[in-house]
């Protein structure tokens, strides 16, 4: 910066004033990121802390239970044991931790970042039980919130299990789960092609079922992602529509965060299809995209690495809640930190059109 010659005082201290004055002016919170959603704030409230000893970290799934209760999914953290956190929230937005469940195996000892990595999460109906995702094998598994004990695990088809033993790619398996209000239709979603199916080409396991009971895989659906990008959420709408975000990373650049209206009307089943790297346009479910959150207002937030606005980080989980006053939706995302120090875990608050 180049110095300037000194001015006489009485011009100094008006300097001084205004800009004292313009620094304690906070900056605007929220407005329109696109025709379809609002940004209504956030917060870092959960950013580096702690919870009866561990870590708030590495969130990486979220589910509304309730007008102000949400549960939220802890992906692969080094040794720390694998993990769900009971949260309270608003759409000021506001979030904190109300109680925390260790997640173990039947015989009681926890998963842990070397063997559960934590992904996609559904919480059942009755609140007495989970199901959650490991992108490692990849596996859908049961556990009780009571004392979090796994007691039973979803089929997950052969050619989804991480090469060599089926197709898929490593860390690029079940990212997104979701489940229908009636508890009768569980969306698993693929973050990655399999080998056979090219680039940006993505299949979505549809299970049948009963809350709290079997699942049996029924359809498979082809879904397309942006250029680069992958597919990490889903959330259920209605029986004719999913919402999805997608997600990617580049270093120096920074991440693109992008949610779509997913259209289930005329949904193909190409489960007998060996590959998807020529279907045809016709086979893939349609989708639209509802914002880009690199459009929305920076609203204050402080980036600690290069990012194109300073309101993005590394957002892995979605939630639907209710509707607001004026028929939006609520939407919440919130991001997962890595436990680096130049990320930072965020809650976001959005209204929504789905149309």
């Amino acid at each position: 910066m180049r110095w300037q010659k000194p001015l006489a005082t009485a011009v100094v201290l008006t300097t001084l004033t205004t800009t004292l004055t313009a620094t304690a002016t906070p900056p605007p919170v929220g407005g329109a990121c696109s025709p379809h959603a609002r940004f209504l704030g956030f917060s870092d409230a959960l950013n580096k802390t702690t919870y009866d000893g561990q870590p708030v970290a590495g969130l990486s799934a979220l589910n509304v239970t309730g007008p102000h209760t949400a549960t939220a999914l802890v992906d692969n953290v080094l040794s720390t044991p694998a993990r769900v956190f009971q949260l309270k929230v608003s759409s000021k937005p506001a979030v904190s931790v109300t109680g925390m469940t260790i997640l173990t195996r039947p015989d009681g000892t926890p998963y842990n970042g070397q063997d559960f990595d934590g992904e996609g999460l559904v919480v059942e109906r009755g609140d007495r039980t989970i199901l959650a995702t490991s992108e490692r094998e990849p596996s859908i598994r049961r556990f009780r919130l009571s004392d979090g004990k796994e007691i039973a695990s979803l089929p997950v088809p052969a050619r989804f299990q991480v090469a060599p033993a089926g197709e898929a790619a490593s860390n690029g398996t079940f990212e997104s789960l979701t489940v229908s209000r009636d508890g009768r239709s569980l969306f698993a979603g693929m973050e990655a092609p399999l080998a056979p199916d090219g680039a940006d080409a993505n299949r979505i396991i549809r299970y049948t079922g009963r809350s709290g009971h079997d699942y049996r895989p029924a359809a498979q659906y082809a879904y397309k992602t942006d250029a680069g990008l992958s597919l990490v959420e889903l959330a259920w709408v209605n029986p004719q529509q999913l919402v999805s975000m997608e997600r990617t990373f580049v270093a120096g650049v920074g991440n693109t965060i992008r949610v779509f209206s997913v259209s289930l009307r005329h949904a193909t089943d190409v489960t007998t299809r060996a590959s998807l790297a020529d279907a045809p346009a016709k086979v893939f479910l349609q989708k639209k995209l509802l914002f880009d959150l690199v459009n929305c207002p920076p609203s204050g937030a402080v980036a600690n690495q290069p990012q194109p606005n300073p309101l993005l980080d590394n957002v892995e989980a979605l939630a639907l809640g209710g509707h607001l006053p004026g028929g939006r939706r609520q939407l919440y995302l919130l991001s997962d930190d890595n436990i680096n120090p130049a990320q930072t875990t965020r809650f976001y608050s959005l209204a929504v059109d789905l149309y």
